[in-house]
């Protein structure tokens, strides 16, 4: 097997992930302009509750995963309703909201770990079966593929959300300034909530692929997290596009950089990448000035 090859593939599955979570954050960040640190749990959990409704319940595979996304939806929703949203008619600080969601991330860590223990869990199912493909000289697991192809749905669907639909171009009014779209007559507090119940549940479908790929454990919410976050900022923290972009590009500087060396090292070049554009260009790859 040709080694180049599969270390594409991992970085490519990698980068999807990536992906996954940068989008939905960068979706909540530019119409709220705070860093959602509840975002990596609520992902998480999204994997948990597929994990209940297959593996414990019964629920049919994909029904499970259709509902795993609406239960990381609708945490979303509950989060802004009873926290996030108060704290803006109160016109908090953003300091303020940032210790809120770490603390929405503790707690939700908490209730996982009580419910189902700290144990690793994965989904393994007929969804992600041991089948592979090989392309060229690399191999791909049938989990792999769909959630590949899984990302770049979810994208092209969010382009056409964004671009074409009312709620799209009033999120895009918000995200340029919530004061001036609520003065022409736009119901931010409404937009804003539909914007965490679609950030979050496309932060659940990263949570329940990593789930059916590797696993998942209740801590796995931040490191899930800092990833797309990395990937954000590096691609202009709040662009949408960018932030898929540098999730890709993250995922192949991360792959390529343990080629002869310990997985271990990831992490250490994944901030080491971050440093450097902070250093250097602070606004990303895409954001402006």
């Amino acid at each position: 097997m040709d080694m180049l090859t599969q270390i594409i593939f991992n970085s490519l599955i990698a980068g999807a992930i990536y992906a996954l979570v940068a989008l939905g954050f960068n979706l909540i960040y530019g119409a709220t302009k705070f860093f959602n640190f509840a975002h990596g749990s609520i992902a998480i959990a999204g994997g948990y509750a597929t994990f209940y409704f297959n593996k414990i319940l019964g629920v049919d595979v994909y029904l499970s995963v259709l509902l795993g996304i609406l239960c990381a939806g609708f945490l979303g929703y509950i989060s802004n309703k009873l926290v996030f949203s108060p704290l803006r008619k109160k016109k908090s600080s953003h300091m303020i909201f940032m210790v809120a969601s770490l603390g929405i991330l503790i707690v939700i860590q908490a209730v996982i770990s009580l419910i189902f223990t700290s144990e690793f869990q994965t989904l393994s199912s007929s969804l992600a079966s041991s089948k592979k493909y090989i392309f060229l000289t690399g191999i791909i697991t049938k989990t792999q593929l769909i959630l590949f192809l899984s990302v770049l749905l979810i994208m092209g669907l969010l382009v056409l959300v964004l671009k074409k639909t009312m709620l799209g171009k009033t999120i895009s009014a918000i995200s340029d300034s919530e004061e001036i779209a609520r003065n022409i007559g736009i119901n931010s507090n409404r937009v804003i909530s539909y914007v965490f119940v679609i950030g979050s549940a496309i932060a659940g479908v990263a949570g329940i692929f990593v789930g059916f790929d590797t696993g998942i454990s209740p801590t796995m919410g931040m490191s899930l997290l800092l990833k797309g976050v990395i990937a954000s900022i590096i691609g202009g923290v709040g662009n949408v596009y960018g932030g898929v972009l540098a999730a890709f590009m993250l995922g192949l500087i991360e792959n390529f950089g343990v080629w002869n060396f310990s997985g271990e090292w990831k992490d250490a070049i994944s901030f080491a990448v971050l440093i450097l554009f902070l250093l250097f260009r602070p606004q990303g790859m895409f954001g402006k000035k």
